[in-house]
This record gives C-alpha cells, structure tokens and sequence, in this order.
C-alpha cells in the first residue's frame, strides 16, 4: 500500500516537469516542426502519403515495376479477364506463388470470347525475372523487372485490353503521365497565382483591381467547355510530349485563379507588419520585399492549397483525355486507358477495363486527406 502510495507522488511530481519540458519545446519549435508533429497525428493522411508516395516511386520506375512492355501484344490473350494467384493446387500448398493459363474459345451464342483456366499449365511467378528490354528514363538499357515468369507470358494479374495488352503495365506506365502532370501543372498555376497574387496584394489599386477582373473573367468560363476549346486548338499532328506540356498549360491557365487570390489576402494582411516595413526601410526592392520575406511567412498554407489542387489536374486530364481530345495512343495515361470503357458492352464483358479509373478515385482521395492534414497542420496552434 505504501509503495503504492509513493509510486502515486513520484508520478505527480515527475509529470509538471514533463509537461513544462513538452511546452518548452512546442515553443521552441519551428513552424515546420510543428507542421510535421500536427499532421503525424491525422492518421488519415499520413497513410494516404504513404499510399501517394508508392505511387509516384513506381511512376518514376514504371519500366521496372510493369511485368511487360505496354505496347506488347499477346493475340492468344485478347480481352484476357485478370488471373489468379494461387498457392495451392492438387499436390497441397506451394511457397511460391503461381497462375494457371488460359484457353479462350468463342461463344457461339453470344459471339463474345470466353476464357476458361487450362490448369495443365502452371507458371510460377519470380521475383526480379528478365523480360522485355527497356530503356529506363530512357537513358540506361536493362531488361529486370520486379516480378513475372521465367516462360515470360500468361502473367496478367489485371487482364488484357482488345488487342492483348497487359492492363497492369499500362496502367503502372499511365500513372507516370497522369501524376506528373499534375505537378507541373500545380508548379505553372503556382507560379502564375503568387505572381499575379503577389503584385495585386502588394501594390493594391488599380493594378489590383485589373488583376482581380482578369481573375473573375478566367473564373467565369465554364472549365469543360473553356478546356475542349483550348484542347482542339491544338494541332492534331504534334507529337505526343509536345500534346503533353499543351494539356498542362491548358490546365495551368484555368487554374492559377483559386491560388492568386489567396496570395492577394495573405499579402494584403501581412504587409503593414513591422519585418515587411523594416524590410522596405532598409532598401529591400518590391521583388525581395514579396519573395523573400510575404510569401514564404504563408509556405504551409500555399503547400496545403496545392496538395489539393493537384487531384484538380489529374481529373482535368483524364476527363480530356476520356473524352478524346486530350493525350492519345500511343500515349499511355489513365485517361486515355478509360476510353475504351465509354460503351455498356465494355462495362458489362471486360469490367476490369475499368481499373485505371480506380487508380484515379485512390489517387484523388489520398491526395485530399493529405490536403485536409496539411490545412490542419497549417495551424498548428489549433485543437
């Protein structure tokens, strides 16, 4: 009981102490430091950024993550349905894994392909299997790819398209073309929007008033119709990375406005304070004043209001290009792959046609619970 006692008073002393330690140190943090410690406890989106970081490493190896080339064509596979990966078969349970092929026929009936499992042939899957050669980054040759059979076929774990191309390649190389477009267009509009922002919080009047009325004529156009005509201006005959940076600045130009007028309020509250004041005094030009000392005093909220404007760019360009007048073939995005779902009798016999648009729904939803954990963070004073 005595013990009890004591252990009950070491704890009450020993906490103050503690705690005046924690208060020491969230005084003594930076605003990044507190940043990191608000957003590490949104448990939401500190899985979603490690969802979006996954993402953007297999964008940047996608040759060595896709089992195939995605060009490749399997005429044996045509409109394949996704394979099974199994570990047990009529000889009890195998440490490595292994699919089955696949024997397709016609239904006379219906006149649609069929598949049906031949499981007389077994294919292990390996780890790090040589396969179709590629150029990674287009710089060094190399044929490794993570995973696949050392027969180097009937892999296709999430089906073929039409003309037997392995889905799961398509969309790992798609997921290069549609995330980082998201980046340079977000990295355009950010440009644009502190720039305009900046200057018309800055300088007020009628620079201010011109900026706001180009941004409220830029707002006013409906953005699908204000993106199709902006997209069939471009010539059919580019090739494919000139359409590319087209459809990112296409993107960019409708969407420094959100970003421009959050940089005029931030700027037109902070520039009567004294460091902004000092700073003039002391012969700082407009320039240094606005980049070096307005804007980065506002960092965390311009990186929380682009982590949710990027999700904005992934959809301008997968409905662009969904509807055919964005990227095309031989381009691979995710918006390009949906346009073979676009017809009932796609949707009702090759449903798994449909997995790029899954990516994108994972995609936009992780990058907005990062964005809700970043706004929240970016205050971190808040509870």
């Amino acid at each position: 009981m005595m013990n009890r006692e004591n252990t009950t008073r070491e704890e009450e002393f020993i906490h103050p102490a503690r705690f005046k330690r924690e208060e020491e140190e969230l005084y003594l943090a930076s605003q990044w430091q507190l940043m990191w410690w608000k957003f590490k406890e949104h448990k939401a989106a500190m899985a979603s950024a490690i969802v979006i970081i996954l993402l953007y490493i297999i964008a940047i190896f996608a040759e060595f993550f896709a089992p195939f080339d995605p060009m490749r064509r399997a005429p044996k596979y045509i409109q394949a349905p996704p394979q099974k990966i199994h570990f047990i078969d009529k000889e009890g349970f195998h440490l490595r894994p292994f699919v089955y092929d696949m024997k397709g026929t016609i239904d006379r009936d219906t006149m649609t392909r069929v598949y049906e499992i031949d499981k007389s042939y077994r294919y292990r899957v390996y780890f790090f299997v040589r396969g179709d050669e590629y150029k990674l980054w287009n710089l060094f040759k190399c044929d490794l790819h993570l995973f696949g059979t050392k027969q180097g076929t009937a892999l296709y774990l999430f089906g073929t398209d039409g003309l037997g191309r392995d889905m799961l390649s398509r969309i790992i190389y798609g997921a290069r073309i549609s995330l980082s477009i998201g980046l340079v267009g977000v990295f355009l509009s950010l440009i644009l929007g502190l720039i305009l922002g900046g200057i018309a919080g800055y300088f007020g009047g009628v620079v201010d008033s011109a900026i706001q009325r180009l941004s409220e004529v830029v707002r006013s156009f409906p953005t699908i119709p204000l993106w199709l005509g902006l997209s069939a201006a471009l010539p059919p005959d580019w090739p494919p990375l000139r359409i590319y940076f087209g459809i990112t600045v296409i993107l960019s130009l409708s969407g420094w406005t959100g970003l421009a007028r959050q940089a005029r309020g931030k700027i037109l509250s902070l520039k009567t304070e004294d460091f902004v004041l000092a700073a003039r005094f002391s012969g700082a030009s407009t320039a240094r004043v606005i980049g070096a000392h307005l804007i980065p005093s506002f960092m965390s909220h311009i990186i929380a209001t682009l982590t949710l404007a990027i999700p904005y760019m992934i959809l301008g360009e997968t409905a662009l290009s969904f509807l055919g007048i964005g990227l095309r073939d031989p381009v691979v995005s995710w918006g390009v792959l949906l346009q073979r779902a676009q017809n009932i009798h796609t949707i009702a016999n090759n449903p798994w046609l449909l997995l790029p648009g899954v990516c994108v729904i994972v995609t936009i939803l992780c990058f907005n619970f990062v964005g809700d954990g970043l706004r929240d963070a970016a205050d971190p004073y808040s509870r």
